[in-house]
């Protein structure tokens, strides 16, 4: 079966389906709403043909809906019907947890996705448990993603937010008995030096979760 995977960022939207050989990207940001997404992605693969849809959202999930608006979407996506919009079944998942799955190795894995917030994820022996740990106090009365988001890297200066993501890290992989620990998002490139038992993961990872979700890839 061929699947058709969206990669719903705050930034951009990038999508790629079962046998094209190239995807397809277009920006995202505050005035996007989920009728304009479904038009622009299916107009950009008018030509492609899939029976199954796989959607990563930058959010909370919950039983293949989603459960809460967008920080950096225009609202209108809680309460969507996007099997009826695309014509085709659709599975929902948080989008660090598509990406999250796309990365698995084995064993009890943490991802972090580094980039306009924070993304988490958790899979142990094989089992995807998404989280939400961006907005849990870190120091300071300011939440996780404050320090290690885009805004914490734009108000530390590059230095001092490899150091909080170092420790950020280390926390969170000890709280979750993580074995380790995969660092993905647009920002994880930054990184001069990996903290310890982690690996760079790639955005290509989210499209290989997409195929994952319908058992294929």
């Amino acid at each position: 079966m061929n699947i058709l995977v969206i990669d719903i960022g705050g930034t951009n939207i990038k999508v790629l389906a079962t046998g094209q050989p190239q995807r397809v990207k277009f920006p995202s940001g505050p005035t996007m709403h989920p009728v304009s997404m479904v038009e622009t992605v299916q107009v950009a693969t008018r030509d492609w043909e899939y029976g199954a849809v796989s959607i990563g959202y930058p959010g909370v999930v919950r039983d293949n809906r989603i459960a809460v608006e967008p920080v950096n979407l225009a609202p209108g996506w809680v309460g969507f019907d996007f099997e009826e919009a695309f014509g085709r079944p659709v599975k929902i998942v948080n989008d660090a947890a598509m990406q999250a799955l796309g990365s698995y190795t084995g064993g009890r894995m943490l991802f972090l996705g580094l980039g306009t917030g924070l993304g988490t994820a958790f899979i142990v022996d094989g089992a995807l448990a998404p989280l939400e740990l961006a907005h849990l106090p870190y120091k300071k009365g300011r939440s996780f993603e404050d320090y290690v988001g885009r805004a914490g890297l734009e108000e530390l200066g590059r230095k001092k937010w490899q150091q909080e993501v170092h420790e950020v890290v280390r926390l969170l992989k000890t709280a979750m008995q993580a074995d380790s620990v995969v660092l993905g998002g647009g920002n994880a490139k930054l990184l001069k030096e990996l903290p310890p038992d982690a690996r760079l993961g790639a955005n290509a990872n989210a499209f290989i979760g997409g195929y994952r979700l319908w058992g294929e890839g």
